[in-house]
């Protein structure tokens, strides 16, 4: 059976950071896809950053120069290192991994970026 869980999310201020984790039993991370999606109140659930099976990292626009996503496949874990915080950050968080056309899915972490 498929798992993921996040954690790290939380309040911080505007400019602060935070790290979010994504820890995965059933599936082998390295031969998958992985990913961040996010997703605000009232708007669509978007991608964040994403890392292929092959290592190979992509972003969103909002996000680029200050999310950095990792992945430690010995440890089946998954991060995202955000800094420099924006109040238009706050989200519901989801951890992703995709392999060929099945999609398993965290239950989320709140990140909301507030004074």
């Amino acid at each position: 059976q498929v798992q993921l869980v996040e954690s790290g999310g939380g309040l911080v201020q505007p400019g602060g950071s935070l790290r979010l984790s994504c820890a995965a039993s059933g599936i082998r991370f390295s031969i998958h896809h992985t990913a961040w999606y996010r997703q605000a109140p009232g708007k669509q659930r978007e991608l964040v950053a994403g890392v292929t099976s092959g290592g190979s990292t992509n972003y969103a626009d909002s996000v680029k120069g200050r999310f950095t996503i990792s992945r430690d496949n010995a440890k089946n874990t998954m991060y995202l290192q955000m800094n420099s915080l924006k109040p238009e950050d706050t989200a519901v968080y989801y951890c992703n991994a995709r392999f060929g056309l099945v999609d398993s899915w965290g239950q989320g972490t709140q990140v909301t970026v507030s004074a």
